[in-house]
């Protein structure tokens, strides 16, 4: 009997903290929802879709990297005066909660809008470039480009964005998460950017 006893209050222990693990998921969700509403949504939209090809898209984001990159903000380790403002207050749970909502969201890709540059751009980002040493995007963010929680997802991004990014590594412009990508980008032209970009947007 004593055993019995044991273990049934151990799972009233376990569903009490299972009813507390929900609640503040559902809290901190709520939190993010009010955030997006009041300032992301300008530029990211409601569910992190995003209102121009110049923003990210933010749906189906991990939320590791998400959080990072807003706390990289924050610190000034990524420069973007906007972003510097718009994080200036948040916690570093808010940037959590923040990416995980996002995470959430469903991604909404499209098919590319230039198929033969995307054509290239995909043989790119699967095999790089054996003549002038680039190596193969997918071998860090994978064949499907949907990256790990250190490495963004890249599929379904929009192109100029992604072709944006490529060019400030290149430009040493962005000096966050740099060390690989310098390297990587150094090799790249701009036609083969572009096409990358391209072939990730329609993922």
């Amino acid at each position: 009997m004593n055993r019995i006893h044991r273990i049934a209050k151990a799972m009233v222990v376990l569903a009490a903290c299972a009813g507390t693990t929900v609640a503040l998921a559902q809290a901190d969700e709520a939190r993010a929802k009010k955030i997006v509403g009041g300032v992301c949504f300008v530029c990211h939209g409601m569910e992190g879709e995003s209102s121009s090809e110049v923003f990210p898209r933010l749906a189906g984001q991990h939320w590791e990297y998400i959080a990072k990159q807003l706390e990289n903000f924050k610190s000034g380790k990524r420069k973007s005066t906007a972003m510097a403002d718009m994080v200036a207050k948040l916690t570093p749970d808010e940037m959590v909660a923040l990416g995980k909502f996002f995470e959430k969201q469903k991604v909404e890709a499209e098919p590319p809008k230039d198929a033969d540059l995307a054509g290239m751009g995909k043989y790119i980002y699967l095999h790089g470039n054996k003549y002038s040493g680039l190596a193969a995007c997918a071998s860090c963010h994978g064949p499907e480009a949907k990256g790990t929680s250190a490495l963004p997802r890249l599929a379904g991004q929009h192109a100029t964005y992604t072709e944006t990014q490529l060019k400030q590594f290149h430009q040493r412009e962005r000096t966050n998460d740099n060390a690989v990508m310098h390297a990587i980008v150094s090799k790249m032209t701009p036609l083969e950017m572009a096409a990358v970009a391209e072939y990730l947007s329609g993922k």
